[in-house]
Order: C-alpha cells, then sequence, then structure tokens
C-alpha cells in the first residue's frame, strides 16, 4: 500500500472508530499539540496498518481493545475504545461478557471499573439502561 492509500485507509477506518457517540477526543489531537509528524506516523501505523488488517475484524479488535484496556486498568483509553467498539457494531451483551472475564485474569476490580466505564458510555449515547 502507497502513502496515499495507507492515508486514506486512515482516515476510513478512524471516521468508522472515533465518528461519534460521546464527546471526547481521540488521542491523536493530543499526540499532535507535542509532535504533528510523530502523530500522523502513530495514527497512520495504528489505525491505517493494524486497525485495517482483515486476519480479524474491527469488531474483534475491539473487543480485544477493550479487554486489555480493561485488564489494564485504562479508563481513559477504555471510554473512547468501548465507544469505538459500539460504533462498529459490537454486540453490547458480548462486551459485558468480555468485562466479565477479566475477573479471573485482572480482579473483580477490574471489573467494577471496566463495567462503570462501559456504563458511562451507553449513559453518555442514550443506551442506558440496556
Amino acid at each position: 500500500m502507497n502513502e496515499e492509500e495507507r492515508k486514506k485507509k486512515t482516515q476510513e477506518t478512524a471516521a468508522r472508530l472515533f465518528r461519534g457517540g460521546i464527546k471526547m477526543d481521540p488521542p491523536y489531537l493530543l499526540w499532535k499539540e507535542f509532535d504533528r509528524d510523530l502523530a500522523n506516523d502513530f495514527s497512520m501505523f495504528i489505525t491505517g496498518n493494524l486497525y485495517s488488517r482483515t486476519v480479524l475484524t474491527l469488531q474483534e479488535r475491539q473487543m480485544a481493545a477493550c479487554a486489555m484496556l480493561a485488564a489494564l486498568r485504562a479508563r481513559g483509553e477504555l471510554k473512547l475504545h468501548v465507544n469505538a467498539a459500539l460504533n462498529v457494531g459490537c454486540d453490547r451483551k458480548k462486551l459485558t461478557e468480555v468485562f466479565l472475564q477479566l475477573g479471573t485474569y485482572a480482579g473483580m476490580p477490574a471489573v467494577n471499573e471496566a463495567l462503570e466505564t462501559y456504563r458511562e458510555v451507553l449513559k453518555e449515547r442514550g443506551e442506558w439502561p440496556l
């Protein structure tokens, strides 16, 4: 894929993931405040290369991202990716199940934080209660 194709793919994928739902700036905006060129490189790699691969669907990638971020207890990033997961059509019951599964590996505090973050996103999207 040439540079123009990668840029187009980055923009298309980012639009699908972050097109709305909640009022939150993607990390890209923070990155570019410090280094615009590096921010573009990060974005092209993450969204244009990694998230554009077809081995996993966007839904599967977002479920994996949500599980990992919840286990890391990275609430800000989790909020962004829960919203993105919903934007690309992840099943809400499956997403709940992913967070409940954390108890075995990351402990109940991680489960509780993930569910609280998930509920916040659903409320902001006008989709709570389930």
